[in-house]
Parts: structure tokens; C-alpha cells; sequence
């Protein structure tokens, strides 16, 4: 069983939203970025992942165990930050730490400790005082401590400054070396996914448009100038075109095609994530 999480044929209507035919499997071991549009269903797929919502129909599985029915046991297995916390937290950081701590049996108090020096928390203060970057900082510090083997964050970034963002980035690079562990990221920000990922899952309008492994994705996109103005045929893996360029996914293919059709370019250019990220949002 090489999977931390699958979901099968999973779909969900919420008012006027659906997804529908969810079909996911992330790898143990890897880093998944779950990328789309404000209202393209992150945050409720990653839900229903922790059975918060429940499914109209489908499997949700963590380390091989389904999160729908009666034995919630699987849920000592994974660390869920969501985006928006639903409840005022009454507590200083200190007591919060002793609240979350006793539920982990995983719990890392070193490591719990090492984030909030890295961060600069002060756990006297309560939380409720904290600015919001630093709130998010503490709730970061309480889940990765839980030490799970399947980490779940929903804009992890979010109200964090440049600096604190390094410092998580190189807190989750050193936390997937110790052990077989993975994590699932919703996230907008490139730099996250550059840093991070090994694979982006694309969310689209309540559907999966699609799942790439994050070097080769790069690889593929690539985009061709022109001379002259293009008055060819639509070339194998078009995505773009412009008055003397265009970008394709399928390189080989339209590199050949250009070679039949006797089209010389002046100059090629493999896109940054970035570009490719819109691209993949938009087309």
C-alpha cells in the first residue's frame, strides 16, 4: 500500500457547488500541492478528506483505512490546519499546547519547542491578543508537532511574513526527512509550490483537471518564437498562441510537426512555474 490518501469516485453538492467524480492518490513520502481558483473546491475536498463534510457518495481513504465509517482511528494518522479556525480561542499558548499535546500520542515536544524559538512565540500571551501572523505561527507549531504521518495544510502561508515563511518551508523540508511521511498543501502561492512540491493536483470547477509531477511538468511546457507572423495549423499540445510565438505541452510532437511543415523558430523558452500554474488554472 504505497498511498497516504485516495479518494474514489467522490462527489458532493453543497448549494449551487459539486464536485463530482473525484478521483485523487497521493504517494507516501511525497509533497502534493493542491492548486485552483478562489471556489474551485480546495478547501472542501481537503474537508471531506477529514470527513468534516461528509460525501454523497465515494471512498476517502488514509493510509489504506476509510475515514467514513464508525472507527475514527485513522484520525491519529494525519494533521489537518484549515484555513479559517471556526471558534475563538479563549487560551494562552501554553495552555493550548497542553490541550493538543495530550490528543497526539505522536506528540514532539522537542520539535514543538524548536518551531516556537524559531518563530519567536510568546506562549504566556493569549491568543486571542496575537497579531494574526503570529497566530497562524502558533497553529503551525501545534500541528506539525503532532508528528503525523500525512500533514494536511490549507494556505499554510496565509499572514505570514517573507521570513516566516522560510523558516516553514525549511521546517517542512526537514520534517519529510525524518521518515516516511507526506503532505497535502492547498495553496496560491508559487513560491510554496516551487519550494515544496513534488506534485500539483489541479481543482477545477469541483472536478480534478488534472495531477503532474512537478519537475516534468516544467520540462514540458515550452514556448516557440517565431520570425515571422504563424500561419500553421494548430501545432500537437497547443495552449497558447500568439502573432510570432506559442506555447505547447507536447515539445517532441510539435517540434516534429514544425520540421514537416518546414517552420524554422527563432528561439525557445522553457516557462517558469508561475506561467505554467496560469495557464494550467485558465485554459
Amino acid at each position: 500500500m504505497n498511498h497516504a490518501v485516495t479518494m474514489s469516485n467522490v462527489h458532493k453538492v453543497i448549494d449551487n457547488f459539486q464536485l463530482e467524480s473525484i478521483h485523487l492518490e497521493i504517494e507516501k513520502g511525497t509533497i502534493a500541492a493542491l492548486i485552483g481558483k478562489n471556489g474551485a473546491g480546495k478547501s472542501t475536498l481537503l474537508n471531506m478528506i477529514m470527513n468534516l463534510f461528509k460525501t454523497d457518495g465515494g471512498d476517502i481513504q488514509i493510509l489504506g483505512q476509510s475515514v467514513l465509517g464508525e472507527d475514527e482511528s485513522w484520525k491519529k494518522n494525519v494533521a489537518y490546519l484549515p484555513q479559517k479556525l471556526p471558534l475563538i480561542v479563549p487560551f494562552t499558548g501554553h495552555e493550548m499546547k497542553e490541550l493538543t499535546a495530550r490528543w497526539y500520542p505522536m506528540w514532539d515536544e522537542s520539535l514543538f519547542q524548536k518551531i516556537i524559538l524559531l518563530f519567536g512565540i510568546d506562549l504566556s500571551a493569549n491568543f486571542k491578543k496575537l497579531s494574526p501572523g503570529t497566530q497562524q505561527q502558533l497553529n503551525l507549531a501545534l500541528v506539525i508537532a503532532r508528528n503525523a504521518p500525512v500533514l494536511i495544510l490549507d494556505e499554510p502561508t496565509a499572514h505570514l511574513d517573507i521570513p516566516s515563511k522560510q523558516v516553514l518551508n525549511d521546517l517542512l523540508i526537514e520534517w519529510m526527512d525524518n521518515g516516511e511521511r507526506t503532505i497535502i498543501l492547498a495553496t496560491h502561492q508559487v513560491e510554496d509550490i516551487q519550494k515544496l512540491a513534488d506534485y500539483l493536483v489541479v481543482l477545477k470547477d469541483g472536478h480534478i483537471a488534472g495531477q503532474f509531477e512537478k519537475e516534468e511538468l516544467i520540462e514540458t511546457y515550452k514556448r516557440y518564437w517565431f520570425s515571422e507572423p504563424l500561419e500553421i495549423p494548430t501545432l500537437p499540445g497547443e495552449v497558447e498562441r500568439k502573432e510570432s510565438s506559442l506555447v505547447t505541452n507536447r515539445p517532441t510532437e510539435a517540434e516534429d510537426f514544425l520540421r514537416n511543415e518546414n517552420v524554422r523558430c527563432s528561439n525557445t523558452q522553457t516557462l517558469e512555474l508561475d506561467e505554467i500554474v496560469t495557464m494550467l488554472l485558465v485554459k
